[in-house]
């Protein structure tokens, strides 16, 4: 059975010294027995403690943090298997690969296109998390050069593919500030790569055979060669495999607590295909279940933009809705004289309304009420979104000092709230809209 809070409470000393991150000692340990904190943050905790509580103080699945000059991705600290029991915390991070085969300038030119890769999503700036360089040539030399022309290129994070120990040794040389991840290991080579991420304090991913009882015992062979931060590539390179062995090793974590298998996946679904067009299929599948790092072989703006807006959609909270600051938003420079639209602040709802009257070269004021996150139509039914919410928008905003025609128009789907609004804006042209946004343009066209 596992470990309850106020178990875990009774044997912390109770000092609230705040020391461990947390307000006080139960904050704590209410976030070890939801395997959200690790026990060795609390400086004061005794011997006797730390044994009894070894279980309780590590999650399920180890936090592996790779960093760059500030930049990070982390992987692991998960806690479930599906998003509806409780929101996922590290989203897979998605690295696009390149080899040390390529000339310096092709590497430098790739390593600044992707990291200036970044698209907008309902307000959100998503971008890639780092670069992967293969040692495909085979030599140590060439492999540090093209390690030191990409790291100069950007600032990403950085996953280092080899098989010798000293090409990566020579390319750590070449980085200072950088945790890269190792990648791989495997039953013949893992003692002498173990003592390489052992002295540059670097993560280490292992790779196994498809067998996850293999794997597991090799993870704990590099464990017990002094690697913590372990990272697992089960072998598997199909569609079924990789899902099989992903969710397998998942469920093990967390419903089994197998320590063993407890450590984020790396996934290559170019590895996997037949195709590049099929790529992003594999892709989407390891983001949904279970890869902790993704590395890409095939890179277009496309491909990424569906792969990064599927790894948002998944990494929210399923109990929050994506919403936008509440105010007054401007869409091509209006004028006093321009009008008002209302809606409410959930994103989907705000960018809808706001590119279509943007791409349609048309001034507007967007006043944006607080309806928690909601859409018009929920929000309204949830009395979320109502005439003194609207009102209140007004008021807060000064929307009056910034205009010179008193009128705003409500969503069509909530028309029901025109008389409300109407007594709460004495004074006010009050008028309803179209029910959906992108009729927004010839509403305003047909009454400017």
């Amino acid at each position: 059975m596992a470990i309850t809070g106020l178990q875990i409470y009774k044997l912390l000393p109770q000092t609230n010294c705040k020391e461990c991150g947390f307000p006080t000692c139960l904050a704590f340990a209410m976030k070890l027995a939801a395997k959200q904190a690790e026990l060795k943050a609390c400086p004061y905790v005794s011997e006797a403690s730390k044994q009894q509580l070894e279980a309780a103080s590590q999650p399920p699945v180890r936090l592996i943090t790779l960093s760059s000059d500030g930049r990070k991705v982390e992987a692991g600290n998960e806690i479930v298997l599906f998003r509806h029991e409780k929101t996922f915390y590290h989203p897979a991070g998605l690295f696009v690969r390149v080899k040390d085969t390529e000339a310096a300038d092709v590497l430098a030119a790739k390593a600044k296109e992707y990291d200036a890769f970044k698209v907008d999503y309902v307000g959100i700036n998503l971008h890639l998390d780092g670069i992967a360089i293969e040692n495909a040539s085979g030599d140590a030399g060439k492999f540090a050069a093209a390690v030191e022309t990409v790291s100069a290129a950007t600032k990403m994070p950085l996953i280092l593919i080899a098989k010798a120990p000293a090409a990566f040794e020579a390319a750590l040389a070449k980085l200072s500030g950088v945790v890269p991840l190792l990648y791989a290991a495997d039953a013949s080579n893992f003692a002498e790569l173990a003592a390489v991420a052992k002295k540059f304090k670097a993560p280490l991913a292992i790779k196994g055979d498809g067998n996850l009882q293999n794997l597991a015992n090799l993870a704990e062979q590099v464990k017990g060669a002094g690697v913590e931060d372990i990272v697992l590539d089960p072998g598997a390179r199909d569609f079924l495999g990789t899902l099989t062995l992903a969710t397998q090793i998942r469920r093990l974590a967390i419903k089994k607590n197998l320590r063993a298998l407890g450590y984020p996946v790396i996934a290559f679904p170019g590895e996997g295909v037949s195709s590049p067009d099929e790529e992003p299929l594999l892709a989407a599948q390891c983001i949904a279940k279970y890869a902790g790092f993704i590395v890409l072989d095939h890179f277009t703006p496309a491909r990424a933009y569906a792969l990064l807006v599927l790894r948002q959609n998944l990494y929210t909270d399923p109990q929050k809705p994506i919403q936008v600051q509440p105010g007054l938003y401007e869409i091509n420079n209006p004028k006093p004289e321009s009008p008002v639209l209302v809606t409410t602040n959930f994103s989907i709802t705000y960018f809808s309304i706001s590119n279509e009257v943007e791409g349609a070269g048309l001034p507007a004021w967007l006043l944006v009420a607080d309806a928690e996150g909601m859409s018009v139509l929920t929000a309204w039914a949830a009395g979320k979104f109502d005439a003194d919410r609207i009102v209140k928008a007004v008021k807060t905003t000064n929307l009056e000092s910034k205009i010179s025609r008193k009128r705003i128009v409500l969503p069509g789907a909530v028309a029901t709230l025109l008389g409300e609004v109407e007594e709460g804006l004495a004074g006010w042209q009050v008028e309803v809209g179209p029910r959906e946004a992108v009729d927004a343009p010839a509403f305003l066209k047909l009454k400017p």
